[in-house]
């Protein structure tokens, strides 16, 4: 889907991770929207547009899948917070990817401290820390979080047999 941008955007370069700014008048074609955040091709190459820049889209509404922060907090609030959150290239989420390989929960009083531990399909994804923030932003905006943290971890080393069967039915390896 073609868009021209009507405003400036911030985006992130895939798979670098360096933070760019595109002017308006350029032209877009959207290949991915999941869990807020916009895939989006150019002349120069793949670009994640976070949803708070979507309206520079020109009206373009992002898929979102975000977490309700009502409720009780529940380790299942948790992880249904990371299948959230997408690696910008592959439209699979980081649960069904197999890159969370640990989440530990912490109660003191009312509230939660939430740690986690996750990996990359690759070590050298520039886009490590952007995928990590939007998990921790994600979990921190549960209810009663105090505090949230996301860690990348290299051990052990991802492979792709440790995608869900879910994740492999969406990427078409069943």
């Amino acid at each position: 889907m073609n868009h021209t941008l009507v405003r400036e955007c911030r985006a992130t370069a895939i798979p670098a991770g360096t933070a760019v700014v595109l002017p308006a008048g350029t032209e877009v074609y959207v290949t991915q929207s999941l869990g807020g955040s916009i895939t989006v091709r150019t002349d120069h190459g793949l670009l994640r547009v976070a949803a708070e820049d979507a309206d520079a889209l020109g009206g373009y509404s992002a898929q979102t899948e975000e977490t309700a922060a009502a409720g009780e907090f529940s380790e299942a609030a948790v992880w249904a917070a990371l299948k959230t959150c997408f690696d910008p290239e592959i439209p699979v989420n980081i649960v069904d990817l197999g890159l969370v390989y640990d989440m530990a929960v912490e109660k003191s009083g009312t509230e939660h401290t939430v740690d986690v531990k996750m990996t990359l399909t690759a070590q050298g994804c520039g886009m490590g820390p952007t995928i990590a923030e939007d998990a921790r932003r994600k979990i921190a905006a549960l209810p009663t979080v105090a505090a949230a943290k996301v860690h990348i971890v290299w051990d052990p080393i991802w492979t792709p047999q440790m995608i869900s069967p879910e994740g492999r039915k969406v990427l078409g390896l069943e």
